[in-house]
């Protein structure tokens, strides 16, 4: 329901063979800064990243609701999805990215597949989620004037 809840458009999401879908979202708060989250045992070989994980087809979420399930269980954070963001082909999947904004929860609640919950101001982001695969996500975030001018 919440998922459905968010109501604004977006594309397609891009097909790679071999390569399943998954979603997340880049939490920014007010003043800008962004949520990001350290996998636990630098699972996927990330020491930092964003909130993401790939569908179950068991499931039956919709990418929405992935997204949101995933940042609840990764960061502890309650979000409400705000726009597309970006398709990122990745080492092992597709994922579509959120734009997203904190409604409650606390980073304490994060599930064991997180060691740690950051908020990191814009300037820091880049040489805080520096793995080879969240570039395109960098790309897009300072693609956006609503982002880069929200704060550094």
């Amino acid at each position: 329901q919440l998922a459905s809840a968010s109501n604004f458009a977006e594309p397609p999401m891009q097909t790679v063979s071999g390569k399943p879908p998954a979603s997340g979202a880049v939490v920014v708060e007010p003043d800008g800064r962004v949520w990001v989250v350290s996998p636990s045992n630098k699972f996927g070989g990330y020491t930092h990243t964003f909130p993401k994980g790939k569908l179950v087809q068991a499931d039956g979420l919709s990418l929405r609701a992935n997204a949101l399930k995933e940042v609840f269980e990764e960061s502890g954070l309650q979000v409400e999805l705000t726009t597309f963001l970006c398709d990122s082909v990745r080492s092992t999947s597709v994922t579509r990215y959120y734009m997203a904004r904190r409604v409650g929860g606390n980073p304490a609640d994060m599930a064991w597949e997180s060691q740690a919950v950051h908020l990191v101001p814009q300037a820091q982001l880049a040489v805080f989620a520096s793995h080879p695969n969240d570039q395109g996500v960098l790309a897009a975030l300072h693609g956006r004037a609503s982002f880069s001018s929200s704060g550094s």
